[in-house]
């Protein structure tokens, strides 16, 4: 037998050399992974907490290296320091009825103007007379700022082993960490572990399993909040249903839920066991609602500390943006509850950033439609007067500056400048086009989730009311923070403690264990045959029910995101056939195009597609399927609310990669080669002669593009193409009308329209003199469930298709 050389040797049997022993040599069959010598430096094998050690990693590159980690820490430190001392500074040592009452006074000695040495009392002195209360707020802040500081020292040395091993390890340098997207330092580190065996349970790691670990809790929360576990929803008086999901409480359910001293987790890989036993059910959930009821005490007693604290950091934070901006406070910003419940399972902090940012102005847009004209006219005549009364006060003062030393002058300004730019922000831009559609679309192509009741209503003030539970005032995201120390107590203790019982049932049903990785939140693993929504797949892609699958199609859009960002990650079998199921129905879809373009979902899809990011569109040249959007017109019969409506155009392809840097890049920046519009390319059906549109070249042939700038966003380009195809296939599924194109025995193009329980065949013959083909009703074959009469059947009308030079051959 040959001889192999691996990286593995014999155990000796003792530390010491054989004649260095009286004992005799014991022959050992013990095996031990030994590391090669040029990495003896830093030995990386047998890590035991790859949780933590792979997310240090993933943020050692995010946040650009050893030093800036190190940087950003301790000025959070000074940061905390200032802002106690200087609230404690101006509480005990400012004089301010010296401030107030006499800035300018008249003595004997005439007009005399207060020094700062006269409004402040002398540090020694103001030290020596604190007060008792501020001396507990002091002390409590000083024993949390030692914490704090244990753990920025702990987390220095742990960065600092991360830079060894960024350095030994996956040989890249300071200088080249910003070159790098965090797909190629993936590579790398999947590569080291072949080396080294930093998992020892298995021999390869794949992108899944560093994502899995890094994402274990995060893909925990998308699940409950996906599946509405959590109670964040409440009915308010007077304010109807509202959202509220703050700082506090989201870090309140993190500790009570995952890696708290009470969490259901042993350690950060593995679920407790008794979680997994069904006859524990009760005892556990007592449990549960026994702990979350402590920890809802124990933040009611902290309450006024922590509220305090929310105060002055709020105020020093804000208060200088408010002053220079007042209308930052009605700009608006993604909720807590938003980030959940639109982010993918296994989708990383950069590539869910990526993902709203893109997102963000078409959002703004939709939400700035909907005024309401009596406000607007009140903001209006605000605007005219408080603006002409700041007016003069500006001209007064350009013309003698002596006027600024008039009693509340000053004041008087600021509030009016305040007042004018407030209201300014209520009153909507003087060109802005009524599109709620098309916004809402644009919404859905780069967050790629809406539910569907919105479809088709984004112009109610039902739909503007649900989408700003996800998209909300920065100043009610403030005022939020400010409450949550006093509310995050009761929502523990009278909310959250009673779904104790469908948490234990959550992580009993919704946990597997997976080797290498441990265990994880079975939605994580997307598995389509598990979680799959029937109204999302085919019915026999899944065999989920109502409790076990995934809600607005979670589950497919994040396998299918994960399958673009990781090109190279292997999924398995049932998560290939439901991706390729979606690119085999795209290409049978563009060939089917030339059919008929009306009712198609690719068609459909691709309009839209074109009308909301034209320069990606024709950069890539999938305009060869259908025609442009000059060609809409012609084609506006098919335009249902997923489709487009005239509205503002998006920028071209790449703009939205400018100022983040290559180090938050969704993916590889040559793009993946593996979706729906890669799929249609190399199909044939991107080229005239599949479709007999023409011919040309296009930018989809094996990573090489006509644009760099879309070379860098194809990921996202066809991430968001895909949402939009997705989502139309599931619109057309829910209404029950499913299509199918096929040849029959004889070579005769078919269309069958299955709908309602009833099955209609077209036959597609030849036209003759016209080079297209007829459509005309070829049989009905009836189901069961509902018959359709012969009036109904009889105004089903002939359809007349294009030319048809690519037969379809497979049913979609």
């Amino acid at each position: 037998m040959s001889e192999f050389t691996t990286s593995y040797q014999p155990l000796p049997a003792s530390g010491y050399e054989e004649d260095e022993v009286d004992t005799p040599h014991m022959e050992t069959d013990v095996l031990i992974h030994v590391v090669p010598e040029e990495s003896s430096k830093s030995r990386w094998n047998h890590i035991e907490n790859l949780d933590e050690f792979f997310a240090r990693v993933y943020q050692y590159h995010q946040r650009n290296g050893f030093f800036c980690m190190v940087l950003e820490d301790v000025l959070q430190l000074l940061q905390f320091v200032f802002v106690i001392l200087f609230s404690s500074y101006l509480i005990e040592c400012v004089k301010y009825d010296v401030v107030f009452d006499e800035i300018y006074r008249n003595n004997t000695h005439g007009h005399h103007k207060v020094t700062i040495a006269e409004s402040v009392i002398p540090l020694d002195q103001c030290v020596s007379s604190v007060r008792p209360f501020v001396a507990i707020c002091l002390l409590v802040a000083a024993v949390f700022w030692v914490l704090r500081l244990i753990k920025v020292v702990y987390n220095v040395l742990k960065y600092w082993e991360i830079r060894a091993f960024y350095l030994t390890a996956l040989k890249i340098s300071a200088d080249e960490l910003p070159n790098l997207t965090w797909h190629e330092v993936q590579k790398r580190v999947v590569e080291v572990q072949q080396e080294q065996q930093m998992c020892i349970h298995k021999k390869e790691l794949t992108e899944l399993d560093i994502y899995n670990r890094i994402l274990r809790f995060k893909n925990y929360q998308v699940a409950m909040v996906n599946k509405s576990l959590l109670p964040l929803k409440y009915r308010i008086p007077f304010v109807g249903d509202y959202v509220f999901l703050s700082t506090g409480l989201k870090y309140n359910m993190e500790m009570i839920l995952f890696w708290g001293p009470w969490a259901p987790f042993e350690n950060y890989w593995h679920l407790k066991q008794d979680f997994k036993n069904y006859h524990k059910r009760k005892e556990l959930a007592d449990y549960v609602s026994q702990r979350i009821l402590w920890l809802g005490l124990a933040n009611l007693i902290l309450s006024p500390l922590i509220f305090l604290w929310q105060i002055l950091y709020s105020f020093f934070r804000y208060a200088e943006i408010i002053k220079r901006q007042p209308g930052s406070l009605g700009a608006r910003r993604w909720s807590l509850y938003g980030r959940l419940y639109l982010r993918h399972f296994n989708e990383l902090d950069h590539e869910f950033e990526a993902r709203l940012n893109r997102g963000y102005k078409p959002a703004e847009e939709y939400m700035n439609i909907f005024t309401s004209p009596v406000l607007v006219i009140l903001a209006k005549n605000v605007v005219f007067f408080a603006g002409a009364v700041l007016a003069v006060l500006i001209i007064l003062t350009l013309i003698d500056e002596d006027t600024l030393q008039v009693e509340n002058i000053l004041r008087m300004m600021t509030i009016l400048g305040a007042v004018v730019a407030v209201c300014r922000a209520v009153i909507p831009a003087e060109h802005m086009v009524f599109c709620p559609e098309f916004l809402m679309t644009h919404i859905l192509k780069e967050v790629h989730y809406i539910p569907d009741s919105w479809k088709g209503n984004a112009h109610t003030h039902k739909v503007r009311q649900e989408f700003a539970q996800l998209f909300q005032y920065k100043a009610l995201y403030l005022l939020e923070e400010l409450i949550s120390p006093l509310v995050t107590p009761l929502i523990l203790c009278f909310s959250i403690r009673h779904k104790a019982y469908d948490i234990v049932d959550f992580y009993r049903n919704f946990t597997v264990e997976v080797t290498g990785v441990g265990d994880v939140c079975s939605f994580a693993q997307m598995d389509i045959r598990k979680h799959g929504n029937p109204q999302w797949v085919k019915e026999e892609q899944t065999q989920a029910d109502l409790y076990h699958q995934a809600e607005d199609g979670k589950a497919e859009l994040s396998l299918m995101h994960f399958a673009l960002t990781n090109p190279e990650w292997k999924p398995p079998e049932n998560c290939s056939v439901f991706l390729n199921d979606i690119k085999d129905q795209a290409v049978n879809d563009a060939n089917a195009a030339v059919v008929a373009p009306g009712d198609n979902a690719l068609f459909t899809s691709l309009h839209t597609f074109s009308a909301l990011s034209p320069g990606v569109y024709n950069s890539i040249n999938i305009s060869s399927v259908v025609p442009g959007p000059s060609g809409m017109a012609s084609a506006h019969h098919s335009m249902r609310p997923l489709g487009t409506v005239p509205g503002p155009m998006s920028p071209p392809g790449g703009s939205h990669l400018r100022g983040a840097g290559v180090a938050h890049a969704e993916g590889p920046l040559q793009g993946s080669g593996k979706g729906i519009l890669a799929s249609l390319h190399s199909s044939g059906a991107l080229s005239g002669s599949a479709t007999g549109l023409g011919s040309g070249p296009t930018s989809l042939d094996t990573g090489h593009f006509l644009s760099s700038e879309v070379s860098q966003e194809l990921s996202s380009a066809e991430m968001s193409f895909s949402a939009l195809y997705i989502h139309e296939l599931h619109r057309r599924r829910r209404q029950g009308q499913h299509r199918l194109e096929y040849l029959d025995f004889d070579g005769h193009p078919h269309v069958e329209l299955q709908e309602l329980g009833t099955r209609l065949t077209f036959d597609l013959d030849p036209m003759p003199g016209h080079g297209g083909v007829r459509g005309r009703m070829s049989h009905i074959v009836e189901s069961p469930q509902e018959e359709k009469s012969e009036e109904e059947m009889s105004n089903e009308d002939a359809i007349t298709f294009v030319s048809f030079d690519e037969r379809v051959t497979k049913s979609t």
